[in-house]
This record gives structure tokens, C-alpha cells and sequence, in this order.
């Protein structure tokens, strides 16, 4: 016969057990990632949370406030790298910025760290100040931020960030890059590449790829403490060899920056010596475009993607500005690797590197110079379509990170 305080007993146990359960709070993720599927009928931010290992899971997407863009590639077909550029999603501490290429805006959202796969849009998208916006930096000094605009009417234009009112330009700040392009831009040749402050917040940097066989140029303006940038630009080209000025990443305590070019592999700018730089251009032996990167902390080393071989390059850059290859990892062929983020969780760094033609996320651990290894390679299509939102390969472009 059963004992009836053996089962009260049992009751009270269960109860209590699903009543502490239910009180204890769903753990934030360490991180989230954005990349934004740039279509022409819906620019979208999709958003996956980063587990403590790394790893992603989905955690959610929203509309971007405007459309996306295709670039007109030359010559045909229309491939992946629809923005010609690096840069079109940020995150900056709590806040994503976002270009609509097709609507010339620009949108800002605000990220809650307990819950930040969900975002929640700040204001009003804004008027870019051009056309086909492709790039943004923000400053780390004053939080302006700096949208670099790649169609025929190309520059750039700086704005504040209300916590509030979202955007708002800063008058009179749009600065013409003067080149001869179209809305969207025939490229990627000829095209606007990046926008990136200097590491003081000092200085802005635009780069712009030439016409092979002439050189592409990075162009510098002072910045003011109001985010206002001076009249005209001064402008830095590659040394020989060197034609496609492309992406741009600090290299930390120098006044200097790694500039991919998928026209020989990669460029080092120094400005020691005033805003016209030198340079030394680095070939990548069998690359074919070269064109993102990324720098990690933890073993001090950057990392380059080339989406023609589909191959990450470790870079290590010495004191002396000299660099030299370290390592390369090759991904599944043919997945076309674009952006690329690292992101610092519980003291490890992870690389995320987006593969447009294979609608994935590579997910490497950085356990130490020359040692990245795979963790997860994550198709985002099923994803996605549960979602309701369509993917073009050809048009996802942008990825940024936040880690909590």
C-alpha cells in the first residue's frame, strides 16, 4: 500500500522543481551576429545568437527600413559582392546601423543585451545624403557615424545618433569623392570600397578601387570634434603593383592600415608622416579576390578573405609594419567568402565569415596565431525561409557582431 506522505511528499517535490524552473530566466546569449540579405523587394537584418562555445542558433530577423541593391558587375554575370564594399552593417555598443542600398538610407537600431537577436529601430531610416549607400564607420572617440555613398552621387556624409530620434546629419557635412559612376555603379572596378575612422578619430578614410591599369586611392579628411570633415581630401595610392584599394582595417597602435586589394592580395598605408601615406604592396600567390578583412586581439593577427578561391589568409603584421603570410584555410569551394567578423567570447576569439553562395556561416576558433580550426558551419536558407524572407545569393552582403 502507498504511503500517503510518500506521495504528498513526491507532489510537493515535482511542483517545486516546475515552479523553480519556470522562475529561473532564460540565459542571454554571449553575442548576436547580423548580416543583411540586401534584397531588392526587402532589405533584411537576420540575426544569430552566439552560444558560449562559439556556435550560432537562429535567433531571429526584422525588415531593414528600405530596399537593396545589386551593383551591375562588368563584366557579366551577376555574381555575390553585390556592394562592391565592406561595411554595410555595424554594430557599435548597443546600436546596428544598416544601408538600404536601393532606398539611398540608412537606419539605426537599438540592441537590448538581454534579448538582442530582437531589434528595435531607433527613429526614422535617413536619407544617406547620396546614392547606392554601401559602407559605415563609427567613431569610437564621439560615436559620429560616417556613411560612405558608392552611386552617382558618391562621398560621404557624417550624422550624429540620438538614443531617441535615431540619425541625424550633421549640416553641411557631405563630401564628394568626384568620381564618374552610376546609381547602382558598374563595378567593381572604379567603385567606392569602405569608409573607416583613424584609430584617434582624427582622421577619415575612404577607399576606392581604380580602372586597372590605373591604381585606386585611399582619400583622408581631417574630422572635427562635431564630426564635421575638412573641405577636400588628400589622397594615398597603393604602391606598384597595387590596384584595387578594398577593404581597410586598423593596425592597432600604428598609424597605419591593412587595405585588401584583389588586384595582388594586400596593402600596408602608413600615415607616420602626415595624411599622403606610403605604402607596400604584399602579393597572395594564386588569389583571385581578395577583398575583406578582420584583425583579432587575442593572437594579434588579421584575417583576409578571398571570395574567388573561397580561402581565409592569416596575416601577421610585425612592429616594423612588415607582414607575411602566416597561414591559409581553405572553405567548400565555390561558397563565394565575403564579410568577416571576430568576436571575443568568455575571453576566446571566434572568426564568422559569411558565404553568400553557399547561404552559410563558417564559425572558426582562434586558438592562436596559425591555429584557427572549424567549429560549425551553419546554413542560414531553412532558416530564412521558415521566416518567410526570400534570399538572393547574389545580393547578401554586410555582417557585423555583438558580443554582451
Amino acid at each position: 500500500m502507498i504511503n500517503p506522505s510518500t506521495v504528498l511528499a513526491v507532489y510537493l517535490l515535482t511542483m517545486c522543481g516546475h515552479l523553480a524552473a519556470t522562475l529561473v530566466p532564460e540565459r542571454a546569449p554571449a553575442g548576436t551576429l547580423y548580416f543583411s540579405t540586401n534584397g531588392a523587394a526587402a532589405n533584411n537584418l537576420v540575426a544569430y545568437d552566439i552560444n558560449t562555445d562559439g556556435t550560432l542558433k537562429f535567433g531571429g530577423a526584422r525588415w531593414a527600413g528600405g530596399l537593396g541593391a545589386h551593383g551591375i558587375d562588368a563584366p557579366a554575370p551577376t555574381s555575390p559582392d553585390a556592394l562592391f564594399s565592406q561595411g554595410s552593417v555595424q554594430v557599435f555598443g548597443n546600436h546596428v546601423f544598416a544601408t538600404n542600398p536601393g532606398s539611398n538610407t540608412v537606419a539605426m537600431f537599438a540592441i537590448n543585451p538581454a534579448n538582442s537577436s530582437a531589434l528595435s529601430l531607433v527613429g526614422s531610416p535617413v536619407n544617406s545624403g547620396g546614392h547606392f549607400p554601401n559602407a559605415i564607420t563609427v567613431s569610437q572617440q564621439t560615436g559620429h557615424v560616417c556613411v560612405a555613398n558608392g552611386g552617382a552621387v558618391n562621398g560621404i556624409q557624417c550624422f550624429t545618433a540620438d538614443n531617441t530620434f535615431g540619425l541625424k546629419p550633421i549640416p553641411n557635412s557631405f563630401r564628394s569623392l568626384r568620381l564618374n559612376l552610376t546609381s547602382p555603379p558598374v563595378g567593381p572596378a572604379g567603385t567606392v570600397s569602405g569608409v573607416l575612422f583613424s584609430e584617434d578619430g582624427s582622421k577619415l578614410f575612404a577607399s576606392v578601387k581604380g580602372y586597372p591599369p590605373t591604381p585606386g586611392f585611399i582619400a583622408t579628411w581631417d574630422v572635427s570634434s562635431k564630426g564635421e570633415l575638412s573641405s577636400n581630401f588628400t589622397t594615398s595610392t597603393p604602391a606598384l603593383g597595387g590596384l584595387l584599394p578594398f577593404s581597410m582595417t586598423l593596425i592597432p597602435g600604428k598609424n597605419a592600415l591593412l587595405n585588401t586589394d584583389p588586384g595582388i592580395g594586400f596593402s600596408i598605408f602608413e600615415f607616420a608622416k602626415g595624411d599622403v601615406a606610403s605604402s607596400t604592396a604584399y602579393p597572395i600567390a594564386k588569389q583571385q579576390a581578395t577583398c575583406w578583412s578582420t584583425y583579432s586581439q587575442k593572437t594579434g593577427t588579421f584575417f583576409l578573405t578571398d571570395a574567388g578561391t573561397s580561402t581565409v589568409t592569416e596575416v601577421k603584421v610585425n612592429n616594423n609594419l612588415s607582414a607575411s603570410i602566416l597561414k591559409q584555410y581553405p572553405l567548400a569551394a565555390g561558397s563565394f567568402t565575403l564579410d568577416i567578423s571576430v568576436a571575443t567570447i568568455n575571453g576566446k576569439d571566434f572568426l564568422y565569415v559569411l558565404q553568400a553562395n553557399a547561404t552559410s556561416i563558417s564559425v572558426m576558433s582562434l586558438k592562436g596565431p596559425g591555429r584557427a580550426t572549424p567549429v560549425q558551419t551553419y546554413d542560414f536558407a531553412g532558416d530564412c525561409e521558415n521566416a518567410g524572407i526570400s534570399l538572393d545569393p547574389n545580393n547578401i552582403q554586410g555582417m557585423s557582431v555583438f558580443v554582451s
